[in-house]
C-alpha cells in the first residue's frame, strides 16, 4: 500500500502551537508514535471548545473517537516546538473526519498527518444524535478535502 501524499499546510487552518515534552521521546530519540494521537485529539477538542463551544463537563451532547490514523513523513524530537493545523475530510449529520497535520513552524511539508472520526452522541443515553449546530458551524469554517 502506497502512502498517501501529504497535504501542503495551506490545506489546513486552526493551526496550534505544541510544545513536545521530554516523555514524549522514546528510546529511538524520536517523538513516539503515540503522542501523535494525543496532539490530534487535543488539537480537535482545544477548536470544539474554543470556536465551537463545546462544554466538556455539561454538554448533553459530546463526541466519542470511533477512528484514527496516522502517516508519519518526517520525525520529531523533543524540544521541537510542532502546530497542529485542522481541516475537514467529510462532515455528516452525526459525525466528522477530520484531517489533521502537525507541522514544524514555518514547514509548508507536515511531518505527519491523520484522519481522527467523531460520532456524536447522547452524554446519558451514548446513543448517536445530530452535531449541535454551534459545533457544525464552527467544522464547516475549515478548510474541506
Amino acid at each position: 500500500m502506497a502512502k498517501p501524499e501529504p497535504f501542503p499546510r495551506e490545506a489546513f487552518s486552526a493551526f496550534q502551537t505544541i510544545t513536545t515534552r521530554w516523555k514524549d521521546n522514546d528510546v529511538y530519540g524520536h517523538v513516539n508514535n503515540v503522542t501523535y494521537y494525543a496532539w490530534f485529539d487535543s488539537a480537535v477538542n482545544r477548536y470544539l471548545i474554543e470556536e465551537g463551544g463545546l462544554d466538556i463537563h455539561n454538554s448533553p451532547v459530546i463526541a466519542f473517537v470511533v477512528s484514527s490514523n496516522c502517516q508519519y513523513f518526517t520525525p520529531v524530537a523533543y524540544p521541537e516546538p510542532v502546530e497542529a493545523g485542522l481541516r475537514i475530510e467529510r462532515l455528516g449529520r452525526s459525525s466528522v473526519t477530520y484531517g489533521v497535520g502537525i507541522f514544524r513552524p514555518g514547514d509548508d511539508t507536515p511531518c505527519a498527518q491523520g484522519e481522527f472520526v467523531h460520532v456524536f452522541v447522547d452524554r446519558e443515553t451514548q446513543a448517536s444524535v445530530p452535531m449541535p449546530e454551534p459545533i457544525r458551524a464552527a467544522l464547516a469554517s475549515l478548510p474541506t478535502g
